[in-house]
């Protein structure tokens, strides 16, 4: 089993790609070039969430503009997490292609063009606009903790901490800022989705100087055979899908929960800020408490239980306890999704069998979890009441838990990587 260090570099990139290249053989990078590259990490990470946070505080009014019903605002939110399932296992073999460096750049054009192209063409421009920008996300959301890992090794850890905080701070600003900059315009949602390209075009320039660098090639490739026969392996991917649902639930649609029951616009996004911003915090400091614990069963129970409270609180709570049911639900999210993560380390003999896993993870988990928003939008199209919300969340919460237990467990899925 791997120690605390070797987790927490599988954690920050053999998690999330096959990463078969030895150690970059160049020079070591001055002082300004690494903070450049650091820069340009953080400008990266904080575009990955954005796209997908900042529909969800004008849904209304785009529904209302584009005559979108409520189930196609369901597969709406769908779409952009679905991408990130099915585009994202092919990032290795485009960074093989191209570099990585290369790839993230070509790809943050693709994703400033997706969000742009929302703004655009009906409804057409709508779904194929999210479709791009769920497919950019998708391919760097992989590419780019595999950087940190090789440039920032002995501080994987640390940089996997910034990393996430980018994350979570892209999404927050997006959720919180969208709706202000709508009214700014005249309740116009297009200026203010269309705002969001922005980051991405900054992240473009500051990215620029990586292109130039070299790394070493890759020596080869490990073959794991047998996962998808593993229960174990199925049982955290499960585990991801489900957990990875509520999380786009949250992301797609709360705004408009909240609005349902009496918010402003405005205070539905601000609220969805304020959730991700917590997340945060949550996300550094499950992992250091889990360590501590036997098995991973005791943290998925605690945040799983946070998570479900916290949504049943933003359905049924008076509407002045809000916040701190939206605070609650933010911990136990960011404290989920590490957990889940960090399963991919835990159930692993090696970090290459962890890369394996973390695709069939990630890939079939996002596949299943585009489920959950989709589900939502069907329900609404029905009836806007709170109970049938609350069945979904309790359902999707069980299973979790179910399979959550399961794979907390402390065992090792039974297969090897085998060089080819």
């Amino acid at each position: 089993m791997f120690d605390r260090d070797t987790q927490n570099q599988l954690i920050a990139d053999e998690l999330l790609i096959d990463d078969d290249a030895p150690p970059a053989t160049h020079p070591p990078a001055s002082r300004g070039r690494t903070l450049l590259l650091l820069l340009g990490l953080v400008l990266v990470g904080l575009n990955l969430r954005p796209a997908l946070s900042s529909l969800a505080p004008v849904l209304g009014m785009v529904s209302q503009d584009t005559g979108l019903t409520p189930a196609l605002a369901g597969l709406l939110t769908t779409l952009p997490v679905a991408c990130l399932g099915i585009f994202g296992p092919l990032a290795p073999h485009l960074a093989r292609r191209l570099g990585s460096e290369k790839t993230i750049a070509v790809v943050l054009v693709a994703l400033a063009a997706g969000i742009l192209l929302r703004t655009q063409l009906g409804l057409f421009g709508l779904f194929a606009g999210s479709a791009l920008a769920g497919a950019g996300i998708g391919v760097i959301g992989v590419l780019l903790p595999g950087i940190v890992k090789r440039d920032f090794a002995s501080r994987a850890g640390l940089m996997t901490g910034v990393y996430t905080m980018a994350l979570c701070l892209g999404a927050a600003l997006a959720a919180g800022f969208t709706v202000p900059v709508a009214e700014y315009f005249q309740h116009d949602w297009r200026p203010a989705l269309a705002l969001w390209a922005l980051p991405a075009l900054l992240a473009i320039a500051v990215w620029w100087p990586q292109l130039k660098t070299r790394h070493a090639a890759a020596a080869g490739h490990w073959q794991v055979r047998g996962l998808l026969r593993d229960p174990l392996a199925w049982q955290v991917t499960l585990f991801m899908g489900l957990q990875s649902s509520l999380a786009y639930i949250v992301f797609g649609w709360l705004p408009s929960i909240l609005i349902d029951r009496g918010l402003t616009a405005m205070q539905g996004g601000l609220m969805l800020s304020l959730s991700t911003m917590v997340q945060v915090p949550a996300s550094l400091l499950v992992p250091m408490l889990a360590h501590r614990c036997r098995n991973q069963q005791p943290p998925i129970a605690i945040t799983l239980f946070a998570v479900i409270a916290g949504l049943l609180g933003m359905l049924y709570a008076p509407t002045d306890s809000l916040l701190l049911w939206a605070m609650l639900l933010g911990f136990g999210q960011g404290g989920l999704f590490s957990t889940a993560l960090s399963l991919l380390a835990h159930r692993s003999p090696d970090q290459h069998v962890a890369a394996h896993l973390s695709g069939m993870a990630q890939g079939i988990g996002y596949m299943l979890a585009s489920l959950g928003p989709f589900a939502v939008g069907l329900i609404r199209g029905h009836s806007h009441a709170a109970w049938p919300l609350a069945v979904l969340f309790c359902l999707i919460s069980a299973a979790a838990f179910t399979v959550g237990m399961l794979a907390g467990r402390k065992r090792l899925v039974a297969v090897k990587a085998v060089a080819i």
